[in-house]
């Protein structure tokens, strides 16, 4: 460590509420660490965390971050994601200045900044369309397990009791943090985020910005910039633990006591040697042969192929290697200019740091002495556009060029378990669809692969055949190549994740990956005791009558709430003029003998729309009220049929009451229970409605 190190920047931790830097004198200690700027070599940085007490800042997380997160809803928690994902978008050109000096271009520092963004903002809206305002979910319906259905179980999610430790990879720093962060916070978790040390420096100050924005509760996100030591003896079986980076530091982390026997939760993203299949028919000329190699330079030049989704392995009808290699050359001299993120016309930038740069060259190195054959590209230091401009051999910085590998052999075991983390890949020749399918799983489970072609029966063949050894499939071909997100864009809707080499881990998802951060729970009761606990009505609990519900707003009405119509008879006339007026001549509803014939029906029987237009009737209140609309209905199901004669009921209770944090209504769910004269269930179903929240307040 020189002296002059001393005076740059030491990136900060952020702990127990309060930013925190080890002392001047503890700088030069083991653990401390030197960061540069991937371009020019330049000293940006120091990071260490001597001194610092990671038991505090699990206890922290624990008490005052838990405390904070568990007094919001899940739309509340929902809303302060969109909330910061706005004030984020706002101050994001801090963050892309920053992110320069990583090597990352514009276009490099928008995938991981304004994903990451992206990933708050898609969370901050499905948390609240999709989970109830309330801090349990409730897991599929109840089971009865007595006769008389007073002893129901089901199943519920409530948030873990402990911290969400995110340790993440160099190449995201920003969006890393986030598509853990978010569904960790929506599940009422907080994360204490441990970013890679290359890169650390923007995650600390991305979140400086979120500190300073003052939208998340006191303890619900805390930041460790360097290395994290003993953080691991400090967690037991409440905790959950997401890691993305290397294999070998995985195998590390799970071997740790408290992860192998001691129940805390760990999930993982490592290495991953990801494949894209070339369908036969996509030859030179085609859409999809287009799209591929347009996917395969994409993959190899964004963050300068530093991507745990890029493409590592192109697997191309044999026929097509060399047309492929061609044309991926002609687009990469086309289109690719390397050199300095803050140099004008730059569409390429550096690998992270001179470290990450001598790993990928000795990858490479090692699949050359392994039988493979430089296609195009070179190891030798590569020509850059500097930050001034001018162009040059590069003499500092971490810059690598593209490369592009073929072998005789595509058996040869390195193919198929070296990753070269940069710009790199191998175009491979197969000779039918189930050797392309061989082929990709050779890799031993991977993020994502890619299957080009625009045949539907090769489409099936390849996607079914390699879909068990991965965690994404793209299907691309002419009908999507302009929309599609791309082959290395993992998406916050879709999982994100892979079996094998890949980790075994899953992250993102939608609403999948907040349950990851939850504990689901059998649960055993009567339909009182049930309701009480998920503030969802149940079979068989107490119904209110009394005023009728419809006349209640949010402020008055109560889970139970309910009302019973009287009967109202079905006639022939009634079946009848309901199949003319509406053209449903179904032969149950208007040929006696048929309907007779069938061993579902006692003969002519009503439709069971009619049934539930008459539910309606039976249960709307029809002066103007706090109900201001219907918005459909779930669940329905025909139990009973109703033949002419018979006589039906409907009794409405209110379910489930979600009020909108946002407006002035809130969405509440009805029982619907369809009876006939003998008590008989006709049909059952749930009836959506818009309802105002407080109407005196109008």
């Amino acid at each position: 460590m020189t002296s002059t190190a001393i005076d740059v920047r030491v990136v900060p931790s952020y702990v127990r509420d309060s930013w925190w830097t080890p002392e001047r004198s503890e700088l030069s200690a083991a653990g401390s660490a030197e960061v540069r700027d991937a371009s020019t070599g330049e000293t940006l940085a120091l990071v260490s965390t001597a001194g610092l007490d990671l038991a505090a800042a699990v206890e922290h997380a624990r008490t005052v971050g838990r405390k904070g997160l568990q007094a919001l809803t899940f739309h509340q928690r929902a809303l302060k994601l969109k909330e910061l994902a706005t004030y984020l978008n706002a101050h994001r050109d801090e963050l892309y200045e920053v992110s320069a000096r990583s090597g990352a271009t514009r276009t490099d520092s928008l995938v991981d900044i304004d994903g990451g963004i992206g990933v708050l903002f898609t969370f901050g809206s499905k948390g609240r369309r999709e989970l109830p305002n309330s801090t349990v979910l409730v897991d599929g319906p109840a089971e009865s397990l007595s006769r008389d259905g007073s002893f129901l179980g089901e199943h519920i999610y409530t948030s873990l009791p402990g911290v969400a430790v995110q340790i993440n990879a160099f190449n995201f720093p920003v969006w890393g943090m986030l598509e853990k962060l978010a569904p960790a916070f929506i599940a009422g978790l907080p994360s204490i985020v441990k970013p890679a040390t290359p890169t650390g420096y923007l995650t600390a100050d991305a979140v400086k910005l979120i500190i300073d924005a003052g939208i998340l509760p006191a303890g619900s996100l805390q930041l460790i910039s360097g290395s994290a030591r003993d953080l691991l003896d400090h967690l037991d079986y409440r905790d959950y633990v997401s890691f993305t980076g290397s294999a070998s530091t995985a195998e590390l982390l799970k071997s740790h006591p408290n992860v192998a026997v001691g129940g805390v939760r760990f999930t993982c993203e490592t290495d991953s040697l990801n494949a894209a299949i070339l369908g036969p028919d996509a030859v030179s000329g085609t859409p999809e042969f287009d799209a591929f190699v347009k996917s395969l330079v994409t993959e190899i030049t964004v963050k300068a192929g530093q991507k745990c989704t890029s493409i590592r392995r192109a697997i191309v009808p044999a026929g097509l290697v060399d047309d492929v290699v061609a044309a991926a050359a002609r687009r990469i001299e086309q289109r690719v200019v390397l050199g300095d993120p803050r140099a004008e016309g730059v569409t390429m930038g550096a690998l992270a740091s001179t470290e990450q740069l001598e790993g990928v060259r000795s990858s490479v190195q090692t699949l050359l002495d392994a039988g493979a054959a430089l296609a195009y590209g070179s190891l030798e230091a590569p020509e850059v556009v500097r930050a001034d401009g001018t162009r040059g051999v590069a003499d500092s910085g971490a810059f690598m060029a593209p490369i592009l590998l073929t072998w005789a052999d595509a058996e040869a075991e390195a193919l198929h378990s070296v990753e070269a983390f940069g710009p790199v890949a191998s175009v491979i020749g197969y000779d039918d669809a189930a050797d392309a399918v061989r082929l990709a799983a050779r890799g031993g489970g991977s993020l994502v692969a890619t299957v080009c072609t625009n045949d539907p029966d090769t489409a099936r063949e390849l996607a079914l055949g390699i879909a068990a050894h991965h965690g994404r499939v793209l299907l691309l071909n002419r009908e999507d190549a302009r929309s599609s997100t791309g082959h290395g864009s993992p998406v916050p809707h879709l999982i994100h994740g892979g079996p094998g080499r890949a980790g075994g881990g899953e992250e993102l998802g939608g609403m999948r990956s907040v349950l990851h951060h939850m504990q689901r729970t059998a649960v055993q009761g009567s339909p009182n005791m049930l309701t009480a606990l998920t503030g969802v009505w149940h079979t068989g609990a107490d119904r209110n009558f009394g005023t009728h519900p419809f006349r209640k707003d949010l402020s008055e009405l109560k889970i139970g709430d309910s009302v019973r119509s009287d009967l109202r008879e079905v006639t022939l006339e009634d079946i009848t003029a309901f199949a003319n007026s509406t053209g449903d001549t179904f032969y149950a509803h208007t040929n006696q003998a048929a309907a007779e014939a069938n061993p579902f029906f006692p003969g002519i029987v009503a439709h069971g729309y009619l049934l539930l237009s008459w539910g309606a009737g039976l249960f709307v209140d029809p002066e103007p009220g706090p109900v201001l609309a219907n918005y459909g209905l779930e669940n329905l199901r025909f139990i009973t049929p109703v033949a002419a004669g018979d006589s039906i009921r409907v009794t409405l209770t209110a379910k489930k009451i979600t009020p909108r944090e946002t407006d002035e209504y809130g969405e509440v769910a009805w029982d619907a229970l369809l009876t006939n004269q003998n008590d008989d269930v006709v049909a059952t179903y749930d009836v959506l409605t818009l309802v105002e929240k407080n109407r005196s307040a109008d």
